[in-house]
């Protein structure tokens, strides 16, 4: 298709603003120097233009979307509805506090439910994303060691099978992290982190069920274990989804939490946002999350009080299934797990063939070393039938791993569907691998050189070109 830029032609255009009645007041230091190159389409052009846009994108609401960890959910049209309230859209955050009763309310609802979710004592709503909720819980965690004048407590201990923003968060922290090795099942080496549990331990980072969606059967004593080395334990929320309602992070013996709004409570995600990481704690580390009116505090991490109407959402959400639909999703997730894994396990050898939680791991090693068809492979071919792809080459203990998630939200039928596609893909694996090597076919682009697009992108149009 063409840019916005190639269809724009000069003078085509439709003005609805008025003329500007007042003077005009900018600084000759904040005027341009040339006229802003904005496109100039009519209407007509610019509505072709975004709805060819929007049909060569894939959502949940186009099809099936088991991207692994990602918990691709339905976002339910009444959480949009409530998030279009006029009372809620047309706030300003600027206003007085008695002014927007309402919404205290609803952010303070929010808290309390998360909290009662989690296990929790205390929570902020301010971080604007999952990894953003994590380097606020960092933060929290260091404050805290640091109060207690423990300034030698450094290092953060984190599973080689964790998600990348977890080293990632913990560097930006600025402490030093600390691999450790899964054992043979898929979970924490138990050996490993009694050696690297030490008195200059900050912290545990861990999701539970983990990455490859088991569940630890060890978690209390992982979370014993780095307690009695004088260090907290943090509990990334990315993989909630399959226990909410039914185990807390708190009860594990995790002092810190972020929950992912766009995962587990079912607000849309979204291209960098809108997204919401709302961190909580323990009672003894309420005093310095952000937003608190404790000198204690970290301080703000985001302007006022995050994105307020990914927060309407989530609440709308949580209240609509309530304490007995939420625990319900949960199963279902996990039900919808195992069903497509025990039909998939003759054909897609699983790295942990047991029963799984809210997402499964396959290995496809053997078939790339029999056949030369790799998890990429069978990743493009997906796309032929309409689904998008499972997670690829993560977590990256598992060579060739391709990560499901269908989530609850997913028909027996459609599971059936995708099922179907896979063991097809499988058996043109087998019968012509070096077919597979050209798909996907009827796509709007083919086959990309994601290796040149990922080091020299083009992110600006070239009007010289």
């Amino acid at each position: 298709m063409k840019l916005v830029f190639e269809r724009s032609a000069e003078g085509r255009g439709t003005r609805y603003l008025p003329e500007c009645d007042v003077p005009e007041r900018l600084p000759a230091a904040a005027l341009r120097e040339k006229p802003l190159r904005l496109p100039e389409l009519p209407e007509t052009e610019v509505d072709r233009h975004y709805t060819c846009l929007a049909g060569q994108t894939h959502g949940v609401n186009d099809g099936f979307y088991p991207l692994g960890s990602c918990t691709m959910k339905y976002n339910p049209q009444i959480n949009e509805k409530m998030a279009s309230l006029p009372g809620f859209v047309n706030i300003h955050p600027l206003q007085d506090k008695e002014s927007m009763k309402g919404c205290r309310e609803v952010t303070e609802k929010l808290e309390q439910l998360l909290c009662e979710i989690t296990g929790m004592d205390a929570m902020t709503l301010q971080p604007a994303a999952g990894a953003h909720g994590e380097f606020t819980g960092l933060l929290v965690i260091k404050a805290y060691h640091r109060s207690r004048n423990d300034t030698g407590r450094t290092k953060i201990i984190v599973p080689d099978s964790a998600h990348g923003t977890n080293p990632a968060s913990a560097a930006m922290a600025g402490f030093d992290v600390v691999s450790i090795p899964s054992d043979d099942h898929g979970c924490v080496d138990l050996d490993a982190l009694r050696e690297a549990a030490k008195e200059d331990t900050a912290g545990l980072m861990l999701t539970n069920p983990n990455t490859v969606g088991l569940f630890d059967p060890n978690i209390l004593e992982i979370t014993r274990i780095v307690h009695e080395a004088g260090g907290l334990c943090y509990y990334d929320g990315a993989n909630l989804n399959a226990i909410m309602g039914i185990a807390r992070p708190g009860d594990m013996g995790f002092d810190v939490v972020h929950v992912n709004l766009h995962k587990t409570f079912s607000t849309p995600h979204g291209g960098g946002g809108p997204g919401s990481g709302p961190s909580g704690c323990k009672s003894f580390l309420a005093p310095f999350l952000p937003g608190k009116d404790s000198p204690q505090s970290i301080g703000n991490v985001r302007s006022f009080g995050g994105n307020f109407l990914v927060e309407v959402k989530a609440l709308a959400y949580i209240l609509t299934l309530g304490r007995e639909g939420i625990p319900e999703a949960a199963r279902n997730a996990v039900l919808n797990a195992n069903y497509m894994r025990v039909k998939l396990a003759d054909i897609y050898p699983m790295a942990y063939d047991t029963i799984c939680m809210h997402e499964f791991v396959m290995s496809l090693e053997k078939l790339k070393h029999e056949t030369g068809v790799s998890a990429l492979d069978v990743a493009k071919a997906m796309l032929d039938y309409g689904i998008h792809p499972p997670t690829m080459y993560f977590p990256l203990i598992v060579h060739e791993a391709l990560m499901v998630e269908p989530t609850e939200t997913e028909t027996r039928e459609t599971l059936d569907e995708a099922i179907r596609i896979y063991r097809e893909i499988h058996e043109k694996a087998v019968k012509d691998p070096e077919g597979m090597h050209r798909l996907p076919l009827h796509t709007p682009v083919r086959r990309l050189d994601e290796v040149t697009a990922a080091r020299n992108p083009v992110i600006r149009y070239d009007f010289d070109a």
